[in-house]
C-alpha cells in the first residue's frame, strides 16, 4: 500500500499530481514568464534555468502542503496541515499548473543532459496530470464527497498528531505547532461538512456503505476516553527538558484542544448519521454515480500512468487469475492435498498451523523474514536505502479498518526510520502464509527501499524525490514480492503459496475494481468472485472489496506496474544475453524515484542499448 505521502493527498480528495501551489496572496516570487525572461536566459544555462523552475515550483508546493514538507523535515510550515478542500486551493493549483507548463515550453529539451530530459519529462507529465485532476467537470464530483472511510482526514491525523509520526514533540515550538494544527484540523472537518451539504444538492453522492463505516471509525474515536487518545500521546511524553510552568500550561491547552477536537468528531458523525446516511447512495460503483464514469476513466489515467480502457483491464484481470490458479493447482498436488481447489483454500483458510498464535508471535515472524531478508539482499542489490526499517502492529484505533499492511516513509537523512506497518486485528482470520510477501511488499525491498532511495538521492529535483506515481511505487513493490524466490523463500511451498495468493489479489483488483465501477458489480458479486478464485478469509476479502469501492483505480496500479517491471527485466535479459546484471537493472529502475511507465520504459530502453553498444 501506498505511503502515508499518497495517502495524504487522497485524504485531502486530490491526485498526487495535483499538489501545486498556495493561494496566489501568498505564493512566494515566481519564476519569471516566458516573455519576461529572455535577457536572464542568456546567462543562464538550460540546467539551470530547468532547477530554478524545479526549485520555485517546490517551494510554492510546500507551503500548499505543509505536512508534506514535515515528512521531509521541513519545519517552516509545521503550524499548518494545509488549506484544502477550497476553491483558493483548486484555483491557485490549476493556474500553476499552467505557468509552469510554460516556462517549461520556454526550455530548451534538446540542450539538456539525459538526466534533465527525465527530469523534464516527468515533470511535465505530473503537471499534465494535475491540470486533469483539476477540471471543472471532475473537481464536481470528487470535492462533494471529501470523506470516507479509507481516504479521509479523520483516519491519518490521528496518528500523526500523537507524538509516533513525523512531527517532532522536542520543543516546545513542536507542542505549540501541534495545538495549531488542531486548529486547522478541526476547520478541515467542518469544511468537509459543508462539501458534502454541497454535494446533497447537485446529486453528487458518497456511497451509504464508506459513509457507514465512518461513522462506526467516528464512533470508536469518540468513544475512547480522552486520556487514552492519540492526541494526549504528546502530554503523556513531556521532554524531561520542560519546565513545570511548560508542562501546567500545555496540559491544559492539550485537555481544551482534545477536547474540540471530539466535539468536530461528533459534529461530523451526528451530520453523517442524521442527515447524511439515508440519502446516500446504495450503489457502490462510480459508473452509477452523477459524472462517475469520466471521473473513472480519469482516475484510470491517473494511477496508472497509460490510457487503458476498463474492459480491456478487466480482460488482462481474467486471464491473469486464470494463469495464477494454475500455480495454485500446482502447489495443491505437491503438497499431496486430495481435494478440490475450493477445499485446498477452506483447508488453509482453517487449519490452526497457518494462524497467528499471538499479537507478538506475528511481530517475532516479520522480525524473523526481516533477518533472513538482510541477509540475501546484497545478491541482488547494489543500491539500498540508509535509513532504517521499523516493524510495528497497527494502532488499535485504526486496525479493523486498515489494510494487512502498509508503509510509513522514514526521514530523508535517514533520522527517522521507515515504518513497515501490519494488521493484527482479528488474528484468527489472519494468515501465516502471507507474512513473507507482505514484507517484500511493504519493507525491503519494497516501499522501504524504492521511497527512501528516491528521498535519499540529492541529486534529483524536490518532485522526483518526493513524488511517484502509484503504477511505479505499487509496481515496483508487486515486483518486490517475486524477488522472494530469488532469496530462496519460495523453496517452501506455503510461502509459495502465500505468493501467489497475494500476486492473484493483485489480478482480481483488475476484475473487481473495473468490475465495480464500470460494469454495475455489486459489493456481494465483487466478494463471491474473490473468494471463488482465491484463499483469502471473508474478513480480508470484505475489507479489499470495501477499499476499492471506495478509492477507485487505486488498486489498478500494482499489477500494471508490476508487469511492465517484468516485461523491461525479460526485454533486458534476452537482448543482453551474459551481460545481464540483475544489481544494475534495480540501479536503473530505482535510482530516478517513481517514474511515469512509458518514461520508465524510454529509460531502460536507452540502457539496454548503451550496455548492449
Amino acid at each position: 500500500m501506498k505511503t502515508i505521502r499518497i495517502a495524504l493527498l487522497a485524504s485531502a480528495g486530490l491526485s498526487l499530481a495535483a499538489c501545486a501551489t498556495t493561494a496566489p496572496e501568498t505564493a512566494p516570487p515566481r519564476v519569471e514568464s516566458a516573455e519576461s525572461a529572455g535577457s536572464a536566459a542568456t546567462t543562464q544555462s538550460e540546467h539551470d534555468r530547468l532547477f530554478a523552475l524545479f526549485a520555485d515550483a517546490d517551494e510554492r508546493e510546500l507551503k500548499l502542503n505543509p505536512i508534506s514538507a514535515l515528512f521531509r523535515g521541513d519545519m517552516r510550515y509545521a503550524d499548518r496541515i494545509g488549506d484544502f478542500l477550497t476553491d483558493e486551493y483548486n484555483d491557485a493549483s490549476r493556474v500553476d499548473a499552467q505557468s509552469n507548463l510554460e516556462l517549461l515550453r520556454a526550455i530548451d529539451r534538446s540542450a539538456l543532459d539525459e538526466t534533465d530530459r527525465l527530469a523534464y519529462d516527468v515533470f511535465a507529465y505530473n503537471q499534465q496530470q494535475a491540470l486533469k485532476g483539476l477540471t471543472d467537470e471532475i473537481i464536481a464530483v470528487t470535492e462533494v464527497r471529501p470523506v470516507n472511510h479509507f481516504s479521509g482526514f479523520h483516519t491519518f491525523y490521528p496518528t500523526f498528531a500523537s507524538g509516533q509520526s513525523a512531527a517532532p514533540f522536542k520543543t516546545v515550538e513542536d507542542y505549540e505547532n501541534n495545538l495549531s494544527r488542531h486548529e486547522n484540523y478541526i476547520e478541515l472537518n467542518d469544511r468537509a461538512i459543508a462539501l458534502f451539504r454541497d454535494g446533497l444538492e447537485s446529486g453528487v453522492l458518497e456511497t451509504r456503505l464508506t459513509i457507514g463505516n465512518v461513522i462506526e471509525q467516528l464512533d470508536t474515536q469518540i468513544a475512547m476516553p480522552l486520556e487514552d487518545s492519540p492526541f494526549w500521546m504528546p502530554v503523556k511524553n513531556f521532554p524531561d527538558s520542560f519546565s513545570a510552568a511548560d508542562k501546567a500550561r500545555l496540559t491544559e491547552d492539550y485537555r481544551a484542544a482534545t477536547q474540540d477536537i471530539y466535539a468536530a468528531h461528533e459534529r461530523m458523525r451526528d451530520f453523517l448519521r442524521d442527515e447524511y446516511l439515508a440519502r446516500a447512495r446504495t450503489s457502490v460503483g462510480l459508473s452509477q454515480m452523477k459524472g462517475g464514469e469520466a471521473l473513472y476513466r480519469q482516475l484510470i489515467e491517473s494511477t496508472t500512468t497509460l490510457p487503458l480502457e476498463p474492459d480491456y483491464l478487466h480482460e488482462l484481470g481474467l486471464s491473469e487469475v486464470a494463469r495464477i490458479k494454475t500455480g495454485l493447482e500446482e502447489i495443491k498436488a505437491e503438497v499431496g492435498f486430495e481435494g478440490t481447489l475450493d477445499e485446498f483454500f477452506d483447508y488453509v483458510r482453517t487449519d490452526p498451523q497457518f494462524k497467528p498464535e499471538s499479537r507478538e508471535a506475528l511481530t517475532q515472524s516479520y522480525y524473523d523474514i526481516g533477518k533472513q531478508v538482510d541477509a540475501k539482499i546484497d545478491e541482488l542489490f547494489s543500491l539500498t536505502p540508509a535509513a532504517p526499517l521499523e516493524i510495528r502492529p497497527y494502532e488499535t484505533f485504526r486496525e479493523e479498518f486498515s489494510a494487512g499492511g502498509s508503509y510509513e516513509s522514514g526521514a530523508p537523512d535517514g533520522s527517522r526510520p521507515g515504518v513497515f506497518y501490519f494488521n493484527a486485528y482479528d488474528l484468527p482470520s489472519r494468515l501465516t502464509t502471507g507474512n513473507v510477501t507482505l514484507y517484500l511488499h511493504e519493507g525491503a525491498p519494497g516501499h522501504h527501499f524504492q521511497i527512501s532511495l528516491a528521498q535519499e538521492n540529492e541529486a534529483l529535483p524536490a518532485f522526483m524525490r518526493f513524488g511517484g506515481t502509484t503504477a511505479f511505487v505499487e509496481g515496483w513493490a508487486l515486483y518486490a514480492e517475486t524477488l522472494g524466490e530469488e532469496m530462496g523463500f519460495f523453496e517452501d511451498p506455503w510461502n509459495r503459496y502465500g505468493t501467489l495468493q497475494d500476486e492473484q489479489l493483485r489480478a482480481m483488483r483488475l476484475v473487481v475494481d473495473t468490475g465495480l465501477h464500470s460494469k454495475g458489480w455489486t459489493r456481494e458479486q465483487a466478494i463471491d468472485f474473490m473468494l471463488a478464485n482465491s484463499g483469502m478469509t471473508r474478513t480480508e476479502v470484505v475489507a479489499e472489496v470495501e477499499r476499492y469501492i471506495a478509492i477507485p483505480s487505486q488498486a489498478l496500479a500494482y499489477k500494471v506496474g508490476a508487469l511492465k517491471i517484468q516485461e523491461l527485466r525479460q526485454r533486458a535479459e534476452q537482448r543482453l544475453g551474459e551481460d545481464f546484471d540483475i544489481k544494475a537493472f534495480h540501479a536503473q529502475v530505482l535510482n530516478t524515484g517513481g517514474l511515469p511507465l512509458p518514461v520508465l520504459e524510454a529509460k531502460i530502453d536507452r540502457w539496454i542499448a548503451a550496455r548492449g553498444s
